[in-house]
């Protein structure tokens, strides 16, 4: 069970075992995509039929139609990978469900792990192997992987280090599945994590290390952008001490100027501004025509 780039993989890597049989997919409903709405499968959709697996698509898996439907389908382990819906306990128990979390739990339970650990700043994260139970992210956990985060890593990156452990994790928890024993969550330890909406990408030059953070998190989606719509295309967090005047350009060099923030200090690569396309700063600050001392914004 599971839907975008990260569940494919995983699916990709258990068609690639030889002693696994994959019997069926659930991933989600066909979404309009683009400007033209197309119809778009899930990755998920597209690489199970590729290998002539049966593939179901509910909109919702608590239809009594779609439970009854599901339990009629033999299997061993249901594994779920960024699946997008909760299973109801009658699939629960059909079933031994193993998610793939990426992150250490009972850290980032919810939609976003991988970016709020950016968000946070985090020097290490991880995939969690769990049981699942009717809970969000709640279940006993079987086995935690854990990887280090540079500083400069931003969110394509990580969720590319991530997803290759998950699939190492996944075939390791189903080869030895037996040999583990699931140990509760700590409970007080938990936190959350939202949905990302486009909005989460609004930014200004207050703190130098959140802005960076921001950026690490929302690159490419939804970006970070200035109130005005710029979008700063690639930044680099030179120092989060200093005080400064909010957007105050200090330094213009070639390729790059360094912008103040009330806390800290940034350089600036490539911008966006609204409705045009993606440019390097030096285009920008002479179409513009602005100076040091003035203000980006």
């Amino acid at each position: 069970m599971g839907t975008p780039d990260y569940a494919e993989a995983i699916l990709e890597r258990l068609l690639q075992q030889a002693d696994m049989n994959v019997v069926a997919v659930y991933t989600q409903p066909d979404k309009p995509v683009g400007r033209k709405k197309l119809m778009t499968p899930p990755l998920v959709k597209t690489l199970a039929l590729t290998h002539k697996i049966d593939v179901y698509q509910p909109n919702r898996l608590r239809d009594k139609e779609t439970i009854t439907e599901l339990l009629k389908i033999k299997c061993d382990y249901i594994v779920v990978a960024a699946y997008g819906q909760i299973l109801p306990k009658e699939i629960l128990q059909h079933a031994p469900c193993i998610n793939l979390h990426a992150s250490i739990l009972p850290a980032y339970r919810g939609a976003s792990p991988i970016q709020q650990t950016l968000l946070n700043d985090d020097k290490k994260t991880g995939v969690t192997a769990m049981m699942m139970e009717e809970g969000l992210d709640t279940g006993d956990i079987i086995k935690i992987q854990e990887i280090d985060v540079p500083k400069t890593m931003i969110v394509g990156e990580l969720f590319d280090a991530l997803t290759k452990v998950a699939c190492d994790l996944s075939i390791d928890v189903l080869e030895n599945f037996m040999t583990y024993t699931p140990q509760k969550q700590d409970e007080p330890r938990a936190s959350y994590c939202k949905k990302i909406t486009k909005e989460d990408g609004l930014v200004s030059f207050d703190d130098a290390q959140e802005l960076y953070a921001k950026y690490r998190a929302y690159t490419p989606w939804p970006g970070v952008y200035l109130a005005s719509g710029l979008k700063l295309k690639s930044i680099e967090l030179i120092e989060k001490c200093t005080q400064n005047s909010a957007g105050e350009i200090l330094v213009m060099e070639k390729g790059y100027i360094v912008v103040g923030c009330t806390k800290g200090t940034l350089k600036i690569n490539r911008v966006q501004p609204q409705s045009k396309k993606e440019m390097d700063i030096d285009s920008y600050i002479n179409g513009k025509r602005l100076a040091l001392a003035d203000k980006l914004s």
